[in-house]
C-alpha cells in the first residue's frame, strides 16, 4: 500500500518538477506575404477595430461585449472585451506605432487566466505591391502555468496563421 501511495505522489509531483525546468517566457511569430502596397497594409492593421474581420481570437465570440477607449490607430487606444469561455475577458492597448513599420500592443487577459502578452505587427515592403507582415506575441507564464507554454506556442502559432491568411484575403480583394 505504501508503494502505491509513493507512486501516486510521484505522478502528482512530476508535472511540478518538470515545470521547474521549462522556460517561463514564450515567443511565437508568423509571417505572410500580402499582395498589396505596404502603406495600405499598415493603414489597415494599425486600427485595432479591424481585427474583428481577420483575427481568429476576435471571431471566437461575435456577441462579446466590447468597450473602446481613445482614438483607434493611435497610442493609448484600448479595446476591452468580455465574452464567452472561448473569448475570455481582457483588454488590448496600443503601446507604440512606428508609422508604416510597426504596431506594438499589450494584451491583458483577465480570464480564462490572468496574464499579459506583448504583440507586434511589422510590415516590410518586398516590392511596390507586396508586403511581408510579421505578427508575433511574447509573454511570461508563472510557475507552474509555464507547463502550458509549449502547448500554447503551438495553438498561438496556428491562430496567427489563420488570422494572417484572413488578413491576406481581405487586403488582396
Amino acid at each position: 500500500m505504501q508503494t502505491v501511495l509513493i507512486i501516486i505522489a510521484a505522478i502528482i509531483a512530476l508535472p511540478f518538477v518538470i515545470a521547474l525546468f521549462i522556460p517561463k517566457e514564450y515567443k511565437v511569430a508568423r509571417s505572410i506575404v500580402i499582395n498589396a502596397p505596404k502603406n495600405e497594409v499598415f493603414d489597415y492593421i494599425k486600427y485595432i477595430k479591424n481585427q474583428d474581420y481577420y483575427s481568429k481570437w476576435n471571431m471566437t465570440d461575435p456577441d462579446k461585449q466590447q468597450i473602446f477607449t481613445g482614438t483607434d490607430g493611435t497610442v493609448g487606444f484600448i479595446y476591452a472585451w468580455n465574452g464567452n469561455s472561448k473569448a475570455g475577458e481582457g483588454a488590448q492597448e496600443i503601446m507604440g506605432i512606428a508609422d508604416g513599420e510597426r504596431l506594438t500592443t499589450e494584451v491583458r487577459f483577465v480570464r480564462p487566466f490572468k496574464s499579459t502578452g506583448h504583440l507586434y505587427m511589422i510590415t516590410e515592403a518586398l516590392t511596390d505591391h507586396s508586403t511581408k507582415v510579421s505578427w508575433g506575441m511574447t509573454g511570461k507564464m508563472g510557475y507552474p502555468l509555464n507547463l502550458m507554454t509549449s502547448l500554447m506556442k503551438g495553438g498561438l502559432g496556428k491562430d496567427l496563421d489563420i488570422s494572417l491568411n484572413n488578413l491576406k484575403g481581405i487586403l488582396e480583394k
